[in-house]
C-alpha cells in the first residue's frame, strides 16, 4: 500500500515518528507521499524525507488556506523549490472556501500559477478543495489539453463532481471518510470504479473507524482498504494492487 497524502513530518509525530513508520511498514505500507502546506513545513518535511529516502517522497506547494493578500513570497519559495528539484508533485494546492472567502481571488491566482508550474515541470498536482468544486473546475478548464494530471485529495464531492474529475483524467484520493457511517462515499465510488482511486490518510487528520477521533497515521490506511474491499467485493490484496499501481504511475515511484 502507498499512503499518497500524509503529514507525518508535523509536530504531532515528534515523540514517536520512528515507531509510526515501523507500524506502517508492519501492515504493508511501503511508501508515503508527504504533502506540503507552506514555507513553514518545508524543512521538517525535507528532514523526514532525507531520513527515510526509500519510504518517503515529497510534494511542494502552497495550500489554499495559507494564501493571504501577500502571497507572492510564498509562491516564490515554491518556485525556488521546484527549481531545486526532488519533488514528485505540486501539492497540496487548490481552493478552499469552507471557512472564509476573503482571499478567494488570491486563492484562484495562486492555484492557477501552480497548475502552470505543474505543466512546466511535468509534475502531477494534489488538489485540495472544500466548497469550491465549481471554482476548481473553472480553473482546470483554462488548461484543457495541456496535460494536467493528478488527484483530488480527500475527495468529498458528489457523483457529478466525481465523474467530472475522472473525465478530466484525475484520480480520487480516498481516506478515512469512506469508513464513516454517515458517509455516502462508497455508493459514489461504486459508480466510478476502483481503477480511478488512490489510498491516503491525511495523517494526522481524518482517522478511519475504529480510530475516529484519534491521531491518524499511515498504518490505519488498512481500514480504508478493508472498507473499499467490501465496497467493490474485491480482496484487500486486490485493492492494494490496483491503488499501489495507480500511485506508482502518477507519482513516478519506483
Amino acid at each position: 500500500m502507498i499512503d499518497t497524502h500524509s503529514h507525518i513530518y508535523s509536530e504531532e509525530f515528534d515523540a514517536d515518528r520512528a515507531e509510526v513508520i515501523a507500524r506502517a511498514k508492519a501492515v504493508g505500507v511501503e511508501h508515503v507521499v508527504l504533502a506540503n502546506v507552506d514555507s513553514a513545513t518545508l524543512e521538517p518535511m525535507r528532514e523526514l524525507a532525507q531520513a527515510y529516502p526509500d519510504f518517503c517522497s515529497m510534494a511542494v506547494g502552497l495550500h489554499p488556506t495559507s494564501v493571504t493578500a501577500d502571497y507572492h513570497a510564498e509562491l516564490e519559495r515554491v518556485e525556488s523549490e521546484l527549481k531545486r528539484g526532488g519533488y514528485v508533485a505540486l501539492g497540496e494546492i487548490g481552493i478552499d472556501l469552507y471557512w472564509d472567502e476573503t482571499f478567494k481571488l488570491e486563492q484562484i491566482r495562486v492555484f492557477e500559477q501552480q497548475l502552470q508550474w505543474s505543466i512546466d515541470y511535468q509534475l502531477p498536482v494534489i488538489i485540495h478543495t472544500r466548497k469550491a468544486f465549481a471554482e476548481v473546475f473553472a480553473s482546470l478548464s483554462k488548461f484543457k489539453g495541456a496535460g494536467l494530471r493528478g488527484v483530488f485529495h480527500c475527495f468529498g464531492g458528489g457523483i457529478e463532481e466525481a465523474k467530472k474529475a475522472v473525465s478530466l483524467g484525475f484520480l480520487l484520493g480516498i481516506g478515512g471518510v469512506v469508513t464513516y457511517k454517515n458517509s455516502h462515499l462508497s455508493e459514489i465510488l461504486q459508480e466510478i470504479g476502483v481503477d480511478s482511486l488512490l489510498l491516503e490518510t491525511d495523517a494526522p487528520y481524518l482517522s478511519p473507524v475504529p480510530y475516529r477521533g484519534k491521531r491518524n497515521e499511515p498504518q490505519f490506511m488498512l481500514e480504508t482498504a478493508r472498507t473499499l474491499s467490501t465496497t467493490f467485493q474485491l480482496s484487500v490484496e486486490k485493492i492494494d494492487e490496483i491503488t499501489t499501481k495507480n500511485a506508482k504511475k502518477l507519482f513516478n515511484i519506483r
